[in-house]
């Protein structure tokens, strides 16, 4: 299968239906009222991971496919991608973000999950290798994913913070990225600017937070020019990061997409 796959999730509940049309090239199939892109490269692995790209608010699936440069690196490293799309352009992350979506009380866990099971019915997915990231208001919805589905290995949140109140998380390896001077999520938490004016704790809580679920032991910190990672060791194997860049804002920097693949794939 080649190239991108423009999957149509129509109707009212989540569930599965009769796939329209799947072979080589695309497909549409029924799945509630909610949509998401998939893109597998030319000779994808098999089984294969599967990265799970979370827009932003206000983003896209189409957006966000093209801002981050996930197609581009698949084609090298042979994974599979999916593209969700939040309801009006939000994802419902619990803790009262965001969005229509929050008000409404959209089950954006199930549908991520179900999406993940509609490609894995198609696609030979690698299920111990299930990942999911996301930018801002799609980085808190990774967070609560890893609060309420235990699907993924790891997550790799960009510009974002935990609202969920994750009382039952799920073991999950984490790397989170984020910029000191972001104002909009703020590193230091409390409320950012910007239409949504997320409030969230501090971003080296998260990490201790985290740290705690996986059973780590402390970290080792290496700055490498703007970038200061903490890296924890913890128990089975997995693995806590947090990369904090000197100056940066509300942005998905360049090294991320790369540097949150090699941590996936060591996941």
């Amino acid at each position: 299968m080649l190239g991108v796959l423009l999957v149509a999730l129509t109707g009212c509940a989540f569930g599965r239906a009769e796939p329209v049309g799947f072979g080589v090239g695309g497909s549409e199939h029924s799945l509630g009222d909610r949509s998401y892109r998939l893109y597998v490269p030319a000779g994808a692995s098999s089984p294969a991971p599967l990265v799970v790209m979370l827009h932003g608010g206000f983003g896209s699936a189409q957006q966000a496919e093209r801002a981050y440069g996930w197609d581009q690196l698949a084609d090298t490293a042979k994974f599979v991608v999916a593209y969700p799309d939040g309801v009006g352009r939000a994802w419902n992350t619990n803790g009262g973000c965001c969005g229509r979506p929050s008000r409404d009380g959209v089950d954006d866990v199930a549908f991520i999950t179900a999406a993940v099971e509609d490609v894995a019915s198609h696609v030979d997915i690698d299920r111990s290798r299930i990942f999911a990231t996301g930018m801002s208001n799609g980085g808190i919805m990774a967070y609560t994913l890893a609060c309420n589905s235990g699907m993924f290995a790891a997550i790799g949140p960009v510009a974002a913070t935990q609202l969920d109140p994750c009382g039952s998380p799920h073991p999950t390896s984490v790397r989170q990225i984020h910029g000191t001077d972001d104002t909009r999520i703020r590193y230091g938490g409390g409320e950012g600017d910007g239409f949504a004016n997320i409030n969230g704790p501090p971003v080296p809580e998260v990490d201790r937070f985290w740290r705690r679920v996986d059973g780590c032991a402390d970290p080792t910190v290496d700055t490498v020019e703007a970038v200061t990672t903490s890296t924890a060791a913890c128990a089975d194997g997995r693995t806590v990061e947090l990369a904090t860049v000197a100056g940066a804002g509300h942005v998905w920097p360049d090294f991320a997409t790369q540097s949150l693949w090699d941590f996936f794939a060591a996941h």
